[in-house]
């Protein structure tokens, strides 16, 4: 099996799984030594976290980066609406942002979206588009379909120079490990990076104020309630741990499938301003779910898109200036640190092997 969908989800780490078999199964909220021993693998995690990041603040585990991102928007909504109404956004955020924009929305918020394909300098536009009303400025370090990478540090300074009291989130759930990461608010997700499905986390700086969204047993300060994965939150931080600092093997196997790309027939690059680990491109006159279904027969998994997409043709490819026709024949191919040059190869191999048969 040739697995090239690693920005749906990633293969559990050897560290990850021996982590989760050693953790103790205590709840973290009693009183005696298991639960002691079990708040001391959540205060590990977190700690793993921050130095990843690079940062200081607080750390909250939910089951999820739909959770993070929900949480960090309406959280922040919700704490902040007496002070403004305006939120800054793009067009090109996952859906688990997306659609509480259009809740906030029915709440009587005003939100800006804003797309890359009409802005040169698109960090600027974002930052430009903040005023004293804007109370929220939320955009993705990483885009989950191209690979398109928002400069966080350039809107942050811009956003915070101009109006400290703004908050900045980023959706960095494809952006942690890869590239830095500046803003008040951070969600990530253990699944991107080799740990388990079913725990995220949020990151959020001292000085930022949000309002729960889950009320319950007031674990975790009262802002994310129920009783913490102690499990899944080992293995997340041994993930964390175990993530690679030196990616430039990212960049290799990303010239050598462009080199690949460039020499057959149609094939058009839809990855621009991109990290290395992502790279969406279009095969002319071939449809995805076809030439998706024509790879997996030879085991080989790439994607047509976004996973949450499930075979529908995305908003965002629009607001990254893609065509339709382009992206009705977009694949995503998306690499882990285990891939290799010969599955380059046998994948190039594949999409000129599915030209030969399918295109008209």
């Amino acid at each position: 099996m040739i697995y090239f969908d690693n920005a749906a989800t990633t293969k559990p780490c050897a560290e990850a799984v021996r982590a989760f078999e050693n953790c103790g199964f205590g709840n973290p909220s009693s009183l005696h030594g298991l639960g002691v021993e079990a708040e001391a693998v959540l205060k590990d995690t977190k700690n793993a976290i921050l130095k990843k990041l690079g940062k200081e603040g607080e750390v909250y585990f939910t089951s999820g980066a739909t959770e993070s991102n929900n949480l960090a928007v309406f959280g922040t909504a919700n704490a902040l609406k007496r002070r403004g109404n305006r939120i800054v956004t793009t067009a090109i955020e996952h859906p688990s942002v997306a659609e509480p924009m259009k809740k906030l929305e029915e709440q009587g918020f005003e939100v800006v979206r804003l797309k890359p394909c009409e802005h040169e300098d698109f960090e600027k536009a974002i930052a430009d588009a903040v005023d004293e009303k804007t109370i929220l400025v939320s955009f993705m370090s990483v885009n989950n379909e191209t690979g398109f990478v928002i400069d966080s540090k350039k809107v942050y300074n811009e956003v915070k120079k101009k109006f400290p009291k703004c908050v900045v989130h980023s959706d960095g759930v494809q952006g942690f490990c890869k590239v830095p990461i500046y803003a008040d608010i951070i969600s990530i997700s253990a699944h991107k990076i080799h740990g388990f499905k079913g725990v995220g986390a949020l990151y959020k700086s001292k000085e930022t104020r949000l309002l729960p969204t889950v009320y319950g047993g007031g674990q975790q300060g009262g802002l994310r309630s129920g009783t913490e994965p102690v499990e899944l939150t080992a293995a997340f931080g041994a993930a964390v741990r175990a993530y690679p600092e030196d990616l430039s093997c990212f960049s290799e196997l990303k010239a050598h499938l462009l080199k690949l790309l460039g020499e057959a027939d149609g094939v058009t690059i839809n990855s621009r301003n991109s990290v290395d680990n992502i790279v969406n491109f279009s095969v002319q006159g071939v449809r995805s779910e076809i030439m998706l279904h024509f790879l997996e027969e030879r085991e080989i998994y790439v994607s047509s898109g976004s996973a949450c997409s499930r075979g529908k043709i995305s908003p965002v490819t629009a607001a990254l200036g893609i065509s339709p026709k382009d992206a009705d024949s977009a694949i995503r191919v998306s690499f882990c640190r285990d891939n290799t040059v010969e599955e380059i190869n046998a994948l190039a191999k594949g999409i000129a092997d599915g030209i030969k048969r399918f295109r008209r």
